[in-house]
């Protein structure tokens, strides 16, 4: 599974102004921070904001901070807010002509990795993003927080 590039510049703008929560941030200052689109960076900030997850100010001496707690900003539902689709393969969607349609457990075992993402990811907030690591890497996440101890994982620096 790949989340698309609105996700991902989602999560990046949400840890940027986060660990400001002193001022606000600029939609410019976030895209020369990461070298991204302005105007991509503008949608995913429209988006975040009409979900309730950054607060906006317009005009002269604006900019954004967050709407809420980084522990009250859980990433499934960060994640659930902005993905368009969590088709996996095409025969989820239901709108296909598969020859296979009832002879295949391929729709079944996608549908339970994805309830495993899901449910991983709603073991997180913004905070464990933000929090440092026990292993002294700025990357490392703690464990879920829903009381799971799987192994730590490491965000990819993209």
């Amino acid at each position: 599974m790949r989340l698309t590039t609105m996700t991902d510049y989602a999560m990046r703008l949400l840890m940027y102004v986060a660990q400001r929560p002193e001022r606000l941030c600029t939609i410019a200052e976030v895209a020369q921070a990461y070298g991204i689109s302005e105007a991509h960076l503008m949608k995913v900030t429209h988006r975040l904001s009409l979900q309730g997850w950054l607060k906006t100010i317009r005009g002269k001496g604006g900019g954004m901070c967050l709407a809420a707690a980084p522990k009250d900003i859980n990433l499934g539902s960060v994640v659930r807010s902005i993905e368009p689709d969590f088709y996996l393969v095409d025969c989820l969607t239901g709108d296909t002509n598969c020859n296979l349609m009832g002879h295949c457990k391929l729709t079944g075992i996608m549908s339970g990795a994805l309830q495993s993402l899901m449910q991983y990811l709603y073991g997180y907030t913004l905070a464990d993003l933000l929090a440092p690591s026990e292993e002294g890497g700025a990357d490392a996440l703690p464990a879920p927080s829903s009381g799971d101890r799987r192994r730590h994982i490491r965000l990819a620096r993209g």
